[in-house]
């Protein structure tokens, strides 16, 4: 900040017809800023050269249906040197806007309500938040992944400093963590919505929340400190650039300043809510109320307005109407009230509020230390004590009104609780969310509300109401190490029989090739000079396997199955007869019908039983014949169901491990990988989940899998949304993946999904795969990993 004084009026823009929502301090021209409404419109406003107070519109964005509530400032890039502005609003769209047109470049769909937050990062990346508990990460006209768990409408959302690290917080009371799209860490101790966030530096930030309190919290959890001061709902945070001071704006008509951790100065403003703030490039502070006025404040004499728009505004000030149910100045009761002879005490803090008893009316006064004075801030009308009894009783709380609404003709009458100092638009859409109604009655409900209670204070509800939006696995690996896979056989005991103890997958093409170990591949012979390693599209199956200890185990097995599992000798003939064949691909013979039927079948054998099954499957789905039947139609679904079952995260690792392999090995069949891209979504989404088993061959086949997915999404741009999720999933594995054969099919899977893709670089590149990928390229044992990581770097420079 420019110095210790105290800010003052700069100016007072009558700017919209609505409520201010949203304020953002633009990128060019120097010393301007963005505000939305209301209104429907957003608005670019620059500073008057002519008037050294005033700021001039320069321009009006209309492109939203609806209410707009939020804003941000996309980074200018060599595309558009002067930044870009998106903006959120009720219509459940994003709208971009350049600053040398009125409509928008283009909109962003895909959330099912209200876009309340956005946030912007580098590479053009924009967060956004919604009423629909989501948030979602788009780049360029794409949405790239949708972040999901927070079971409330998501009121804020922020994009930390650190590549790839991204915070949501809820109405659920809860601020979430996301890392390459998955969550990382939940805070808890907010006891209300939390309504905006705010970074302080690379490991800190703010929040604030419904609950009246402010939160300085370390991105590891640990929340540091707790700031106290506003009297009703905080909606909005902006901190300075020294990254300790900072302010705040909320439901108690104030702004507040904050500095060294205490409240150093409080504005009162002539409006109800004080929606939204930002700082200025030169230190001035924008706020924007429900009453459509922007105002501006600063700590530059040079910049203060006139005396006569001070003496308006201070005039303005006196002349509100303060309702005491807005939760900031208590019960009142006005015979115990002083009269005007105590304002002839100083105050001992700034914003300090004092009601004084003038005849039969009450007047609020707040102390200006600048001033060394007390400043009127408003009239009292209707102390709790006066209105209680006109209060209306439903479902156990008290209510301003209580509405009967008809919708279905016949059918019951619903009841709409509501008080004047609720905002009419949350009641309305949490009134049609609680009866199961459309939400295109939002207009009208609210509008409902409005006419039917005119004449009153309207504002988001104190916060003693209830708000209308409040609302490690079980598995633990064994004791061997990752190095040790299963160890010595946790099935049967040493020298049996050992699903996954053979290598860890070929690749068709075979000859000196990287995935298949061994002698097959030296770095000494064949330098990385041209890139060896991505794309790769060919895909790697999991191919070995030791068909006499598969059966003498099928076997041992069937003997002490239940009965009602226990398969006829016909039917182990089958299976047996079905394993060689499709061991030997190059055979003539068929699979039949029936030992495909025998096959899937004996796939729902009990888990603990189940697993030279599913090594029989693993291989029989490489056969075309298999592939076709057991992929394809209604079977593919109900393949796919039954393997994601065993993948679960209770589930046995040598299960995990076999189905993980067996959907790999699908994408040898044109009917395999038509199925699992139909998938995708869910099937990666539950293997990435058991990054956190224990088990180099459980990560190995989890590589595979994003490995082969990637080389199907190779030279398709249009699936940026699939790419995402590779990345995201490839991403997040390799924090804890230690094995480096998994590193390093993670790392060709990387290389395959930004090859020839420069918007999947750009997202790469914003979720910090860069950074993260950087200490592999140092690994020289083996040395495919650090040049195939080398090779990665390269491509996203």
């Amino acid at each position: 900040m420019s110095g210790s004084n105290s800010y003052r009026l700069r100016c007072s823009l009558p700017a919209h017809e609505m409520d201010v929502r949203g304020l953002a301090a633009a990128a060019f021209p120097d010393g301007a800023f963005v505000s939305v409404s209301r209104d429907r419109t957003a608005r670019v406003w620059v500073p008057n050269p002519s008037e050294n107070q005033a700021f001039t519109e320069m321009l009006c964005m209309n492109g939203h249906s609806n209410f707009v509530s939020c804003v941000c400032i996309i980074a200018p890039n060599e595309t558009y040197p002067r930044g870009l502005i998106a903006t959120g609003g009720h219509d459940n769209n994003i709208c971009v806007f350049s600053l040398d047109r009125p409509d928008p470049l283009f909109t962003l769909k895909g959330h099912k309500n209200t876009v309340c937050t956005l946030s912007a990062g580098k590479f053009g990346t924009i967060l956004s938040g919604s009423w629909d508990t989501t948030a979602k990460v788009w780049l360029g006209e794409k949405c790239m992944m949708t972040l999901q768990g927070h079971t409330a409408a998501v009121w804020a959302v922020l994009i930390l400093p650190e590549q790839g690290l991204m915070l949501s917080g809820s109405a659920d009371k809860t601020i979430k963590l996301w890392k390459a799209g998955r969550c990382e860490n939940t805070y808890t101790g907010h006891e209300d919505c939390v309504r905006g966030l705010a970074v302080i530096n690379d490991v800190e930030f703010f929040s604030c929340s419904n609950d009246a309190s402010i939160r300085r919290w370390l991105v590891t959890g640990e929340c540091v400190q707790i700031y106290y001061g506003h009297t009703n709902y905080i909606y909005s945070l902006a901190v300075f650039p020294n990254g300790q001071d900072f302010i705040s704006t909320g439901e108690d008509r104030t702004l507040r300043v904050w500095r060294k951790g205490e409240c150093s100065q409080t504005i009162r403003l002539p409006a109800q809510s004080v929606w939204c703030c930002c700082i200025l490039p030169n230190g001035d502070i924008a706020v924007g109320a429900s009453d459509g006025i922007i105002r501006v404040f600063t700590e530059s004499e040079d910049r203060v307005a006139s005396a006569q728009d001070l003496q308006a505004f201070e005039d303005e000030l006196s002349k509100a109407i303060i309702d005491p149910k807005t939760g900031d100045l208590g019960d009142i009761k006005i015979e115990d009230l002083p009269g005007r002879e105590h304002l002839s005490e100083p105050g001992n803090r700034d914003g300090q509020t004092r009601l004084i008893k003038e005849g039969s009316n009450v007047e609020a006064y707040q102390w200006s230390m600048s001033d060394g004075r007390w400043v009127k801030i408003g009239d009292v009308v209707g102390g709790s004590s006066q209105q209680s009894s006109k209060r209306v009783m439903y479902e156990g709380k008290e209510y301003d009104f209580v509405f009967t609404i008809d919708v279905n003709e016949g059918g019951p009458p619903m009841k709409l609780p509501y008080n004047v100092t609720d905002d009419p638009w949350l009641v309305a859409h949490n009134f049609l969310q609680k009866n199961d109604l459309s939400p295109m009655f939002l207009d009208q409900v609210a509008n409902f509300i409005i006419e039917n209670t005119k004449g009153h204070t309207l504002g988001p509800a104190p916060a003693s109401a209830t708000d209308p939006f409040t609302g490690a696995g079980r598995y633990i690996p064994g004791s061997g190490g990752d190095n040790q896979g299963f160890g010595a056989d946790p099935f049967t005991g040493a020298g049996r029989y050992i699903p996954g103890s053979e290598s860890t997958g070929t690749v068709p093409s075979g000859g000196a090739d990287p995935f298949t170990g061994g002698s097959a591949y030296s770095s000494s012979s064949q330098k990385a000079t041209t890139n060896i390693f991505f794309p790769n599209t060919d895909g790697v199956m999991f191919e070995q396997a030791n068909t006499t200890q598969i059966l003498g185990k099928l076997r041992e097995l069937n003997n002490t199955a239940p009965p009602d599992h226990k398969l006829s000798d016909a039917a182990l003939d089958s299976l047996e007869k079905l394993l060689v064949l499709v061991t030997d691909l190059k055979s003539q013979e068929q699979p039949t019908a029936e030992q495909i039927s025998v096959l899937w079948r004996t796939c729902h054998w009990p888990e603990d039983i189940v697993f030279p099954v599913l090594d029989i499957l693993r291989l029989a789905v490489r056969h075309p014949e298999v592939n076709a039947q057991l992929c394809g139609g209604t079977e593919g679904a109900s393949l796919c169901n039954h393997l994601l079952g065993l993948m679960s995260p209770e589930g046995r690792p040598a299960n995990q491990m076999l189905a993980l392999r067996t959907l790999c090995n699908c994408f040898s069949g044109s009917h395999g990988r038509a199925l699992l891209l139909g998938h995708r979504d869910t099937v990666l989404s539950r293997a990435g989940d058991l990054r956190a088993v224990c088990n180099k061959n459980i990560h190995v086949a989890l590589a595979t899998l994003v490995l082969n997915y990637a080389g199907r999404l190779y030279g398709q741009p249009a699936e940026i949304e699939a790419k995402a999720q590779c990345l995201s999933v490839a991403s997040t594995a390799l924090e804890v993946v230690q094995d480096k054969e998994a590193v390093f099919r993670l790392l060709v899977a990387l290389g395959t999904t930004v090859a020839r893709d420069n918007t999947a670089k750009d997202l790469a590149r914003s979720l910090g795969v860069n950074s993260q990928i950087s200490k592999y390229a140092r690994v020289s044992d083996p040395a495919k990993v650090g040049e195939c990581c080398r090779l990665v770097l390269d491509e996203l420079q």
